[in-house]
């Protein structure tokens, strides 16, 4: 196992570890959620490591703020499409629905 990989495996175990507590936090502490997102970007960049889907949806691309469905956001789906959009910022991401199931399995 060379050094690149024990950073990366490193970095994804952070980011994981970072959205976690987003989630736990959101309720109390919303503005400590988008910090905690935030520095999960930022160790994926440093490190070149990408978010993986499950939390890629739970971000807004543009402000870079935790999205919690039905609080800050709100999920759509139209067709085949998932829309969810911040309400923070009014950014929409849109994503196949099949795309989120082929993720999943």
């Amino acid at each position: 196992m060379g050094k690149k990989d024990v950073i990366g495996q490193i970095a994804r175990e952070r980011i994981c570890r970072l959205f976690e507590l987003a989630g736990k936090e959101f309720k109390e502490h919303p503005e400590r959620s988008d910090c905690y997102v935030q520095l999960a970007l930022k160790i994926g960049k440093r490190c070149n490591e990408s978010i993986p889907w499950e939390l890629k949806k739970n971000y807004c691309k543009k402000c870079k703020s935790y999205l919690k469905e039905g609080r800050n956001s709100k999920i759509r789906i139209e067709g085949s499409i998932l829309k969810i959009t911040c309400n923070k910022c009014g950014f929409t991401r849109k994503t196949s629905v099949s795309g989120e199931k082929n993720q999943q399995e």
